[in-house]
C-alpha cells in the first residue's frame, strides 16, 4: 500500500520539523513557503541539523539522505493536489492562516485532510471559511517536532468523526504518543501550562524570589528540567506572552490566566530570551551567571504555590470534559515535559492538602484567580482519587 503524501505550508521551524517527522516515516513530503529565501534556509537548515544527529550517532548518513530525497522543497501550491494530507505551520496570526487554507481548498483533492499546527487559535474560527470544514482539524506538534514525542489532535465543532479516526492512526504512526482535545484555548498542554509560567511571575513581581531562586527551587526541588524563566527565554518570551493574551481573552479575561506586566514590558523592550541574546537571562558574550538563594524553605513555597496551580488547572480540563485524567497527564510529561503529571503528583500529594493550599491561597489573596475547581473540592469530600 503506498504511503500517504503530506504537504507542509510554512517552511519555519515548526514545518521543517513536521516535514523532517513525515519523511523520515517514508512519506512523500511536500514543503512550502510563500518566500522562497526561507526555501532555501529551510533546506540548509535540516541537512545541518540532521547532520549533527549523524556526528552524535543518533542517525544513519543514509537516513539522512533519503529524509532529504523525500522532501520536496516547493516554491508553488501545483504538488499539494496529490496530498492525503496538508498541514499548515505560518504564522500564529488567524487571518494569515484563514487566508491559506482559502487558497489551499481550491487545489488539493476532496478526500484530502486539512490541519493546522496552531497552539491556541480556535479551530471553529480557521475552519469557518472551508466549504468542507468536516474534513478540517488542529494537530498540535511541539518543538523541536522531531524530537518531541506527542501530538495534540483537536477536532473543531464541524469536523467528522472520519476525520478524527483516519488523523489519529496516520499520526499515531509518526508519534509514540497522541491526545485528543475538545476546541478551547490552550487545548491541553498550553492551558495547563500556563501557571508554570504564571505564578513564577507572580511570584517574581511581589518579591518572593529573583528569577534564578525561582529556577533552581523547580528544578532543584521539583524536579522540572528547565525552570519556568528558563523555558520563556527557550520558547521566546514573545511567544509565550502572546499565547497568554490569546488564552486570557479567549477565556473572557478569566483572572486565572492573567498576563504578567513584566513579561509584556520584556518583550516591549525585545528581551526576547535566547533568540534576541537576552531575557530573563543574557546569552553570548554577555552572559553572566546567576546565582540563586538556595534557601529550601523558601524553595518549597515556590514549587508549592506553583504546583497547586498547575494540579487545579488540570483538574479544571477533566471537570469541563477537554479530555480524561490520564490523557492530560500524558500530554504534560509528553508535551512539556513534566518530571510526573499533575493530577498524579495531586494524587501523590493528597488531594485534601492539596485543595488546603488553594483555600489558602485564595484566602490571603481574595482573587478569583485562586478559587478552587469544583471537581477537585466534590473529590475531597468523596474521598476519591484521580487514579483510584
Amino acid at each position: 500500500m503506498d504511503k500517504e503524501i503530506i504537504g507542509v505550508l510554512g517552511a519555519g521551524t515548526m514545518g521543517q520539523g513536521i516535514a523532517q517527522v513525515a519523511a523520515g516515516c517514508h512519506h512523500k513530503v511536500y514543503l512550502y513557503d510563500a518566500y522562497p529565501d526561507q526555501l532555501g534556509k529551510a533546506r540548509h537548515t535540516l541537512r545541518t541539523t540532521m547532520q549533527r544527529q549523524v556526528e552524535k550517532d543518533r542517525m544513519l548518513q543514509q537516513e539522512v539522505d533519503d529524509i532529504m530525497n523525500r522532501i520536496h522543497f516547493a516554491d508553488d501550491l501545483t504538488g499539494y493536489g496529490r496530498c492525503d494530507l496538508a498541514v499548515e505551520a505560518v504564522v500564529e496570526d488567524l487571518e494569515i492562516k484563514q487566508d491559506v487554507f482559502r487558497r489551499l481548498e481550491g487545489i488539493v483533492s476532496r478526500d484530502c485532510i486539512l490541519a493546522t499546527n496552531t497552539s491556541s487559535l480556535s479551530i471553529a474560527s480557521l475552519s469557518s471559511v472551508l466549504k468542507k470544514p468536516g474534513r478540517f482539524l488542529g494537530t498540535h506538534f511541539f518543538n523541536p517536532a522531531p524530537q518531541m514525542p506527542l501530538v495534540e489532535i483537536v477536532p473543531g465543532i464541524s469536523t467528522s468523526a472520519g476525520t478524527v479516526k483516519k488523523t489519529r492512526r496516520l499520526l499515531g504512526s509518526w508519534k509514540d504518543h497522541t491526545v485528543l482535545a475538545k476546541d478551547t484555548p490552550g487545548f491541553i498542554v498550553n492551558r495547563v501550562a500556563r501557571p508554570f509560567f504564571g505564578e513564577a511571575l507572580r511570584q517574581l513581581e511581589e518579591g518572593v524570589a529573583d528569577v534564578s531562586t525561582i529556577d533552581w527551587a523547580m528544578k532543584e526541588i521539583g524536579g522540572f528540567k528547565r525552570g519556568p524563566f528558563q523555558l520563556m527565554d527557550f520558547i521566546g518570551n514573545d511567544i509565550n506572552y502572546k499565547v497568554t493574551v490569546t488564552i486570557f481573552e479567549e477565556f473572557f479575561y478569566d483572572p486565572r490566566f492573567k498576563p504578567s506586566l513584566i513579561q509584556q514590558r520584556m518583550v516591549e523592550a525585545g528581551h526576547l530570551g535566547r533568540k534576541s541574546g537576552k531575557g530573563f537571562y543574557e546569552y553570548g558574550d554577555n552572559e553572566k551567571e546567576q546565582v540563586p538563594t538556595k534557601d529550601r524553605d523558601v524553595g518549597q513555597q515556590i514549587v508549592n504555590r506553583i504546583l497547586t496551580m498547575l494540579i487545579n488547572e488540570a483538574a479544571d480540563v477533566v471537570f469541563m470534559n477537554i479530555a480524561a485524567a490520564k490523557e492530560v497527564d500524558l500530554a504534560m510529561t509528553k508535551g512539556v515535559p513534566f518530571p510526573k503529571g499533575p493530577l498524579e503528583w495531586a494524587d501523590d500529594l493528597g488531594l485534601m492538602n492539596v485543595l488546603d493550599r488553594l483555600t489558602g491561597l485564595q484566602t490571603e489573596y481574595r482573587e478569583d484567580r485562586y478559587r478552587p475547581n469544583p471537581l477537585l473540592k466534590k473529590m475531597v469530600r468523596n474521598n476519591e482519587t484521580f487514579y483510584g
